[in-house]
């Protein structure tokens, strides 16, 4: 897939003396940036998550999953 963008033409100059491939550095910083964006969304739901997941009683759990091999 081709993505366009504009960028001044003294940039474009200065990258190409340069010899910065510009299409590499573009994909390299949108690959980061989607990545920083997973993260970040990741996060949000593991708050999210967290006021519930601390509210469950382990040694409950434990408790019964053990009553129920026992009584197997």
């Amino acid at each position: 897939m081709t993505v366009s963008t504009k960028v001044r033409r003294e940039l474009k100059e200065e990258a190409e003396r340069l010899g910065v491939k510009i299409s590499e550095v573009l994909r390299r910083a949108l690959e980061e940036e989607i990545k920083r964006r997973k993260l970040a969304e990741l996060e949000k739901k593991l708050q999210e998550l967290s006021d519930p997941l601390s509210r469950i009683d382990l040694d409950r759990i434990v408790q019964a999953i053990r009553e129920d091999r026992e009584s197997r």
